[in-house]
């Protein structure tokens, strides 16, 4: 039967079961969720399908099935069709016997049914049911990126170029989270979908991927952008047009001002905070002088802010900022050389690089320097991309990924706090195949910190009282070991610090920083 003949007839026996006699209207009603049932069955497997809808549908019918019942036996012999009907109708689905298109027509058409002024009045509970019956949430479609059915929002990353692993992984954490929270229903039955644009990692690119997520896309908010020179582009984008800016993977002080951009969230700890950590590691615990530390670091605002966190930290310990070695290269390239040449050129020796870079430049430069230093310590951000940084250290073999240090901003992938078990199951029901990975580790957590805030915002979302929500978030435990909070003066969730390091086998295991 026809989707549309199928709620005709659903309107006819609607009809019926209002005027029936009492006797009758029990046999009605038991027909009519034979045939309401898998409709709703097939929605609700349908992720797309915002739960509001489905839900007025059902609870109408319920208030149908108990106008309909003389008794509880009666009432709860109905709702067991019902459901019944409804399991039928999610089977349908994932057996591939019907498509989620199919199935939203088929929740179209019986909503515009049970609409029909006759049909509204029939399907209405008395008087007396409807002052307890329950009602589906009030929704808002006037904000800019959220429906009824869906709150979009937009990420500008690389998913091209030499960082564009980076990206990638990003995307991909922040994808798991949201498939998680879709299979439960979503936000208030909203959907969120996440709408990615490539900007190469280049600056140049970035205020178009921007312009293509606000203007095209209709974006509610921004979530997970990848890198420092191009939040330099997006941030004043973002901040200009009032656009939630969230979760950048970055660390940088652009992003972190005081007190706070009111649009502007992050997650992570700043590259200040990394830095400061591999240094006191270094000096504390590996006992090296200042001076013995140089620092390998990207030609723009990524390694400038990484280089000012070294700096901070050499004051801190009450040591001279003034003759720090720089080792630089240019971004999107693996150009070494000159910084290479550099450290052959010190007479003092140097003992450990501090590395503010991404993967595939940090390779190549430990790959040119491993033999010529043997003892030398290399200590990296968390933005170089732990997963793909060891993938090319263990091409080239064993002895360049040993002992090499990642601070990280989330646990590690390999331990057992709950977040991560959380993270890893999620991941391998959306993407199997996909290895855990610190990148898209903190896109899934970044990205449930939004979700929270997401859901205590309720249905009437708008930007501004979604702020108001983050900025009374306190004291959030989403399993990582640390609690995260927000507050008017503080836009940062997490200022936790984890360390790890390499093994022969280039895998991560945990080491103390302190």
């Amino acid at each position: 039967m026809t989707p549309r003949w199928m709620t005709f007839l659903f309107s006819v026996l609607l009809a019926s079961a209002a005027g029936a006699a009492p006797g009758n209207r029990t046999d009605v009603v038991r027909d009519l969720a034979g045939r309401v049932g898998p409709i709703v069955g097939s929605a609700l497997a349908c992720g797309d399908i915002a739960r509001p809808r489905i839900r007025v549908i059902v609870d109408k019918f319920a208030a149908v099935i108990k106008e309909a019942s003389s008794n509880e036996a009666e009432r709860d012999d109905l709702t067991q069709l019902l459901d019944r009907s409804v399991a039928e109708g999610r089977g349908a689905v994932t057996t591939g016997r019907i498509d989620c298109r199919l199935a939203d027509r088929q929740l179209a058409d019986l909503e515009r049914s049970i609409a029909a002024p006759s049909l509204a009045a029939a399907i209405a509970p008395s008087s007396a049911a409807a002052a307890t019956a329950p009602t589906a949430p009030a929704v808002s479609t006037s904000t800019r990126g959220v429906s009824d059915r869906e709150i979009r929002f937009g990420i500008a990353a690389p998913f091209s170029g030499a960082a564009r692993e980076l990206g990638r992984q990003m995307k991909l954490g922040i994808d798991t989270a949201f498939n998680r929270v879709n299979d439960a229903g979503g936000v208030d039955g909203r959907m969120l979908r996440l709408i990615a644009a490539d900007d190469g990692y280049e600056p140049t690119r970035t205020a178009e991927a921007m312009k293509q997520l606000y203007e095209k896309d209709q974006v509610f908010g921004i979530i997970g952008n990848v890198g420092t020179p191009t939040a330099v582009v997006a941030l004043p984008y973002a901040l200009e047009r009032k656009l939630l800016f969230f979760g950048a993977f970055t660390g940088a002080n652009v992003l972190r001002h005081d007190p706070p951009d009111r649009y502007v969230f992050n997650y992570r700890a700043s590259y200040a905070e990394e830095t400061d950590a591999a240094v006191r590691y270094l000096v504390k615990m590996r006992r090296l002088q200042p001076r013995q530390i140089a620092v390998f670091a990207q030609q723009d605002a990524y390694g400038d802010s990484g280089f000012a966190g070294v700096a901070k930290a050499f004051r801190a310990l009450g040591a001279s900022d003034s003759a720090i070695l720089r080792l630089n290269y240019k971004r999107n390239t693996v150009n070494v050389e000159e910084a290479v040449n550099q450290l052959k050129a010190q007479k003092a020796p140097i003992k450990a690089v501090v590395m503010v870079s991404t993967y595939r430049a940090a390779a190549k430069f430990i790959e040119k320097t491993r033999d010529l230093y043997p003892g030398m310590i290399y200590t990296n951000v968390s933005f170089v991309g732990s997963t793909a940084l060891a993938d090319e250290l263990m091409l080239l073999g064993a002895r360049y990924a040993t002992g090499v240090i990642v601070t990280q901003v989330v646990p590690a992938v390999s331990g057992y706090s709950s977040v991560v078990l959380e993270y890893k199951n999620a991941l391998a029901k959306y993407f199997p195949g996909e290895a855990p990975d610190y990148v898209s580790l903190e896109g899934y957590v970044s990205a449930n910190v939004l979700i929270q805030a997401l859901k205590r915002a309720g249905p009437q979302l708008e930007t501004e009282k979604l702020i108001d929500n983050l900025e009374s978030m306190r004291n959030l435990d989403l399993g990582l070991g640390t609690p995260l909070s927000f507050g008017r003066a503080e836009h940062q969730a997490s200022h936790k610090i984890w360390g790890t390091a390499l093994d022969e086998n280039g895998r991560f295991q945990p080491i103390e920083l302190e």
